[in-house]
């Protein structure tokens, strides 16, 4: 690299740092380019035919914005509450939790959703009973449970079945996976649809009911998710940049061929 790509190049780089520090491009694409009087210029768009890109999405420079900044403060907040802590504690968590995250990863859900479902429905009690008659540790009722094949036999009525964990987690992650695919791209109405009944949420145009005890179950589970889900990767410990070369493979100079050394000139360097 020529003397005047690099103090291009160190231009460049001193004008990233003042994008970033004055939150320009935060997270979006940023483009540039280097004039002829080794002037940095950048843009969010390519404006014309000059500009390359320099640095695709986001910085980990960027500033958590508002939400972000409310959401980890009510995570932290719920912590020290007595039903997370009730929930982290319980000594049935180890022992179920391959048996949750096998069933999440047979019906290609997330482990941690799986888990907050049934943290919040159950608390990790797999013989919990609720007053409307849902069973064990995802809170199926039995009318539910019979879709996916959990019926009473001569052996056990379908309530005795729904309270072995192995039968109520395959029969309620497969519930779940099935709402989930019912209201793509959306776990708060699946989630809502779990609750309160798929028809609920179809009734009020394909929206979380208006239910106290919905909505409550829907940021419950959801909080749980983000506080079991594993952390996020380390961002990288620099940020790395490429200037562009402009010029082509055919347009780079060629070293100059050394000119062949006359008879006059060999004699004369033996003479050395």
């Amino acid at each position: 690299m020529t003397l005047r790509n690099l103090r291009s190049a160190r231009k460049v780089i001193i004008g990233l740092i003042a994008v970033f520090a004055l939150g320009c491009a935060a997270r979006a694409d940023l483009w540039g380019y280097v004039d002829d009087n080794g002037v940095a210029h950048f843009a969010s768009e390519p404006l014309d035919s000059r500009y390359r890109l320099f640095f695709k999405g986001g910085s980990t420079l960027d500033a958590p914005d508002a939400g972000e900044r409310a959401e980890a403060i009510s995570d932290a907040a719920f912590r020290r509450t007595a039903i997370y802590q009730r929930a982290v504690n319980h000594p049935n968590l180890k022992r179920l939790l391959p048996l949750i995250e096998r069933n999440a990863r047979l019906q290609s859900l997330d482990p941690a959703l799986v888990k907050a479902v049934v943290a919040v429905e159950s608390g990790f009690d797999p013989v919990a009973v609720s007053p409307k008659g849902a069973f064990g540790l995802m809170q199926l009722l039995p009318d539910t449970a019979a879709r996916y094949g959990v019926i009473g036999d001569s052996k056990r009525s379908a309530e005795q079945k729904l309270l072995d964990p192995a039968v109520n987690l395959r029969a309620g992650t497969h519930y779940l996976h099935d709402l989930i695919v019912q209201f793509p791209d959306d776990v708060s109405l699946a989630l809502a649809a779990y609750n309160a009944g798929e028809q609920a949420v179809l009734n009020y145009g394909s929206r979380i009911p208006p239910f106290a005890e919905t909505r409550e179950f829907v940021r419950l589970v959801e909080q749980f998710r983000r506080l079991f889900s594993p952390p996020p990767p380390p961002p990288p410990s620099r940020l790395r940049l490429k200037l562009p070369d402009k010029r082509g493979a055919a347009g780079r100079a060629q070293p100059a061929a050394s000119p062949a050394a006359s008879p006059q000139a060999a004699r004369d360097a033996g003479l050395h």
